[in-house]
């Protein structure tokens, strides 16, 4: 009966061990990545809401836009500058959408840079005491 069975192989811990070292490193550098993805989606969101709190927009009056941006010039009450993005609640949403951006991407970073360091902490090469 024990002739039928195929021995059950069981992976030394000398080859374990750099094989999980590698395992660690690869979910680390993953980890990085989405970091650095999410680090440009929150600058791409901090850019669209400074454009929309800088920028002139409306109809042209000699040769300038008549309506300032938000944090520029005043708000004009002019129904040519009522463009729903350049009023406030929008706005606050567009920040609050690029603060959530750029926690996450903090977040991501500091664990892909924990995650690398225990991976290196194991990995072949480095000296045991």
């Amino acid at each position: 009966m024990t002739a039928d069975v195929p021995a059950q192989h069981t992976p030394d811990a000398a080859n374990a061990a750099p094989a999980r070292a590698e395992q660690e490193r690869r979910h680390a550098h993953r980890i990085e990545v989405w970091s650095i993805a999410w680090m440009l989606l929150a600058l791409v969101i901090w850019g669209w809401f400074a454009y929309l709190m800088l920028v002139d927009y409306g109809p042209e009056l000699d040769g300038r836009a008549l309506c300032r941006g938000p944090l520029i010039g005043p708000v004009y009450e002019d129904g040519r500058c009522s463009d729903s993005l350049r009023q406030w609640p929008a706005l606050l949403g567009i920040l609050a959408l690029a603060v959530i951006a750029t926690v996450s991407a903090a977040a991501t970073i500091v664990y892909a840079k924990v995650l690398s360091r225990l991976a290196h902490r194991d990995g072949p090469g480095v000296p045991k005491d």
